[in-house]
């Protein structure tokens, strides 16, 4: 079956294409292809349930375009401090490093300055999250004992995590080239 399609501008910047389908019955699938949202949907999905889905996507695609600075960081730092830590925890400084290509982050727990490898601000927040909540338990604990595994362990998806950092790094360092996985 053919699918009929229509183009939206919904944003001045943001380029949106509905593609209703026969076929699709219920479920609602967005996807951005060269800077253009492409939004799949049920032929039979009305217009006022249209809009209400599309405003809920843009809004969800939009916030992956937040620019990260050090600005964007101290702000989630201070989120994370206060879900995670009962906002108990004070640093001086929390900023992006360029220079960190080896390590994630690290945290001077004498200065209380933590710094944020760069290719994390290119990786999902969540991810990111746990970076940060990573380095700020080591303001609480130094070393990486049973202490500060269940301080970290706090975050939900922190399993997910190490385990996204570890494919994604591994395939960063080429240790298993791609065409043998």
């Amino acid at each position: 079956m053919k699918s009929k399609s229509n183009c939206v501008d919904t944003a001045k910047d943001m380029k949106v294409i509905i593609k209703r389908s026969k076929r699709r019955q219920k479920s609602i699938e967005a996807r951005m292809l060269n800077g253009i949202l492409e939004v799949l949907i049920p032929d039979c999905l009305p217009e006022s349930a249209l809009i209400d889905h599309l405003t809920r996507i843009k809004t969800r695609f939009e916030k992956h375009k937040i620019p990260r600075d050090d600005s964007f960081l101290a702000t989630r730092a201070a989120f994370l401090n206060e879900k995670y830590f009962n906002g108990l925890l004070s640093w001086r400084r929390i900023l992006y490093s360029k220079r960190q290509e080896k390590r994630r982050g690290s945290c001077n727990s004498h200065t209380r300055i933590i710094r944020i490898s760069y290719r994390l601000s290119k990786m999902p927040q969540w991810v990111e999250d746990y970076v940060i909540i990573h380095e700020l338990a080591h303001l609480i604990e130094p070393n990486h004992g049973k202490r500060f595994k269940s301080l970290v362990s706090r975050y939900d998806l922190s399993e997910r995590a190490i385990g996204y950092l570890i494919a994604y790094e591994t395939l960063i360092n080429n240790a298993y080239p791609i065409e043998s996985i």
